[in-house]
């Protein structure tokens, strides 16, 4: 959660080169004693060198650390939770997340659920021209409940038809339409060294 938080915004490639203080500073993301920490802690992170210092996105780290805590307790895990939330309502999901977990809406909410391995689309610019190229009435960006019920309908639609799942279907609508780069250049766009 905290990555793709902190990666909304940002450049990937500084947030992925700052990662191993991130885990060292938040205490390796142990959702129990980051929830009891006391204030002291938090506001001592605003001057670690360590992490990106960005006061909103370090408090959402206590916030959903204690968002974390409460799904495990009502569902056993929170992994749990997301393996038996079905992919047919992941606007449901994604309401959930930007209710109850902090700046967990929108792109952010459906990279988070990506980079989990859960079985999701991405609303990314490419996906939003695939599904109305496709006829769907859509906003450019997807931000409003009637859109994304929208595009749940077209992913269910389509999951149905071909058996696919909704990931292989995200990235197929991403590589149908827009402009597609090299390996080459998505390194260099993602900071990668080669």
């Amino acid at each position: 959660m905290t990555k793709r938080v902190f990666s909304a915004g940002f450049a990937w490639s500084v947030i992925e080169n700052k990662w191993p203080g991130f885990e060292k500073a938040f205490l390796g993301f142990k959702p129990g004693p980051l929830s009891l920490k006391p204030d002291e802690f938090w506001d001592d992170l605003m001057k670690d060198t360590r992490i990106v210092r960005n006061g909103a996105k370090i408090t959402s780290v206590r916030a959903n650390a204690a968002f974390v805590r409460d799904i495990a307790k009502e569902h056993g895990s929170f992994g749990r939770f997301l393996a038996n939330w079905p992919s047919s309502d992941e606007a449901g999901l994604l309401e959930l997340l930007a209710k109850r977990g902090s700046r967990l809406g929108g792109n952010t909410g459906q990279m988070m659920l990506r980079f989990l391995g859960w079985d999701g689309f991405v609303t990314s610019k490419d996906v939003v021209l695939c599904l109305r190229d496709a006829g769907l009435d859509l906003a450019e960006t997807v931000t409003s409940k009637r859109d994304l019920a929208k595009v749940q309908a077209q992913f269910n639609a389509w999951a149905e038809e071909t058996g696919l799942s909704y990931v292989q279907l995200s990235r197929i609508c991403a590589l149908s339409i827009g402009e597609n780069y090299s390996a080459e250049k998505l390194e260099s766009m993602m900071g990668g060294d080669e």
